[in-house]
């Protein structure tokens, strides 16, 4: 199995004194950012980056967000090249580049010359984002879909083709030829994670893309993975392994009780007060603004409908109980609960890849490090020995 770090990078100062009511203010005014916190906060994170690439991780991933202290990867590209000269074997999984939101052309660019800085690294994740982004960038809800597909046809024409040209809704581009080029050929590798839209799982599925089934729940996870391997099939391919990656928080103590203890609060602020922040999660206001469609969760089972509808209330009204409880299902305690359920969780998926979170909310940097540093000693080699080899709802799905 491949092991992948996940950080979100979120501001490295827990802000939850300055909710009102339920609700952490939004737009956030500038009287509550401390640059020397930021300073300290990318400095920290790229440590423990390069941390992970003397330890023997396979990758690290990161995403893109604005306008929220829930992370502070604006670029994820200025963050990958920094990466790329501060490590020399990991991968560098961006998670991705919001494709409605940019420019397509500069984006080929960008995400070649890291490429070529990290000589091969490059896992080019592509994402729509969430509402919050764009509303920031004056974007749309209703034309997400269409950029992103017209974005994705016009990174692949600059990456693989010789000289090209493109007429669309919205870039058109003529007799271009990047300069440089990716180091991976045909081009770097593409994922894209999936929440609960249908129409993204088709997508991935026509153009033989691996995912990420996310929501985190077990049911919501079978439900589109099942659909997502009948719609590979229908397009010529054979889900695999490969296809495959799921994420997880672990926490690593002597005890379940010492995790929650030690990790909890941070899974708590992240949830309560940094989750929803400025952004819209609701399935049916989402619906109406035409970010996703009618139809967006109508493969999913009705007991998995109300994960799906992904409802505010739900992270914010979030108490220390309601982790507690979380905690039992969860790979927080000892080495040998967190491997056990690590692997029965990709076992259960079918996936070859998993993605760990380490440190929700603002979590210090010391522990942080210490999770990563106990994590490779006492789990990774074990993870990394084992070997997915089928994908077992694969075979519920074409049945």
């Amino acid at each position: 199995m491949k092991v992948f770090v996940f950080d979100l990078l979120p501001y490295g100062e827990n802000l939850e004194h300055l909710r009102v009511g339920k609700e952490l203010p939004y737009p956030l005014s500038k009287e509550h950012f401390k640059a020397e916190v930021a300073v300290k906060t990318y400095a920290e994170h790229l440590d423990a980056w390069e941390l992970l690439d003397k330890l023997g991780y396979d990758g690290v991933g990161f995403n893109e967000h604005h306008t929220s202290p829930y992370g502070l990867m604006n670029s994820p590209n200025i963050m990958a090249a920094s990466a790329a000269q501060r490590t020399k074997n990991i991968k560098l999984l961006i998670y991705g580049n919001l494709l409605p939101l940019h420019e397509p052309l500069r984006l080929a660019e960008e995400l070649a010359m890291i490429d070529c800085l990290s000589n091969g690294r490059l896992i080019s994740g592509f994402a729509r984002g969430i509402p919050r982004e764009y509303n920031v960038h004056n974007v749309k809800h209703s034309e997400s879909r269409a950029r992103f597909e017209e974005a994705y046809d016009i990174i692949m024409k600059a990456w693989t083709e010789d000289v090209f040209s493109y007429e669309g809704k919205f870039w058109s581009y003529h007799d271009v030829a990047i300069w440089p080029r990716p180091v991976q050929q045909p081009a770097p590798p593409v994922w894209t994670p999936i929440t609960s839209s249908k129409e993204s799982i088709e997508w991935a599925a026509a153009h033989n893309i691996p995912i990420t089934p996310g929501l985190g729940s077990r049911g919501a996870r079978e439900d589109i993975i099942r659909y997502y391997a009948k719609c590979l099939a229908a397009a010529g391919y054979q889900i695999t392994p490969d296809h495959l990656t799921i994420s997880m928080e672990v926490y690593l103590a002597d005890s379940k009780a010492q995790a929650v203890r030690e990790y909890g609060p941070h899974h708590l602020y992240f949830n309560r007060v940094l989750y929803s922040h400025g952004n819209t999660t609701e399935l049916d206001l989402n619906k109406k603004t035409g970010y996703l469609t009618d139809n967006s969760t109508s493969f999913m089972r009705p007991e998995n409908l109300a994960v799906a509808a992904r409802s505010r209330e739900d992270y914010r009204d979030m108490t220390m109980a309601d982790v507690e409880k979380k905690a039992e299902q969860q790979p927080w305690g000892t080495a040998e609960e967190v491997l056990e359920r690590i692997i029965e969780a990709a076992e259960h998926a079918g996936a070859g890849t998993v993605q760990m979170t380490f440190n929700r909310g603002a979590m210090p940097h010391e522990m942080f490090v210490a999770q990563i540093k106990r994590f490779a000693k006492e789990v990774l080699p074990a993870l990394q020995a084992h070997k997915i080899e089928v994908v077992p709802l694969a075979s519920e799905a074409v049945a």
